[in-house]
């Protein structure tokens, strides 16, 4: 992984995983504190910052990936390109850009802001919660994807028939339609009127 001032203090010299750390926002998204990831997860969850990402082909098809069944959090579902959290101190933007390359092994191209949303969905499988003020972001996928097996069990590339098909079949994350439609308006910039977004 690139070291940068964010995850340079992420990153261990002797080898062993260090607690990872998110950023507390306020509701207008204001930094406020740190929180361990999992405790900031366990009911009733503490808002943080997030990020979500939707990349789409040439024909304007989405990039859904199945979270890897190894996953602490909603494994085996259906979601969104990519999500996660910035560590604290990293801005959205780079982190977004960074998952996205350690969790599919591409970097997005034209990848450009598309708001912010809050919500907070309890997750009934787990009992973790996603208090979440998720930074949206869209852009193109223009090279293979190369999916790392711990975090993506498998990808595919959707038209919005095709996904409103799959979301009837499930099983999706349980943020997933709120950061889509957050998103779409931004999406329908980004893919053109007749994708159907």
């Amino acid at each position: 992984m690139p070291t940068t001032p964010a995850t340079a203090t992420h990153s261990s010299s002797n080898g062993t995983a260090e607690a990872i750390m998110l950023e507390l926002v306020d509701e207008n998204g204001t930094t406020i504190g740190t929180a361990e990831k999992l405790a900031a997860h366990q009911a009733p969850g503490q808002l943080h910052r997030a990020f979500s990402v939707f990349l789409f082909d040439e024909q304007g098809r989405l990039l859904l990936q199945r979270r890897a069944l190894g996953k602490y959090h909603s494994p085996g579902v259906w979601s969104n390109t990519c999500c996660g959290h910035p560590y604290p101190g990293e801005s959205p933007f780079a982190a977004a850009a960074r998952r996205t390359y350690e969790e599919l092994g591409i970097s997005p191209s034209l990848l450009a802001e598309a708001g912010t949303v809050r919500y907070n969905h309890p997750d009934p499988a787990s009992g973790l919660v996603e208090q979440e003020f998720n930074h949206l972001f869209v852009g193109m996928a223009q090279a293979e994807v190369k999916p790392d097996p711990e975090e993506v069990g498998e990808t595919a590339f959707v038209t919005a028939a095709e996904l409103e098909k799959r979301h009837a079949e499930g099983p999706f994350s349980a943020w997933f339609m709120t950061v889509l439609d957050a998103a779409r308006p931004a999406i329908r910039e980004l893919t053109g009127p007749s994708a159907g977004w």
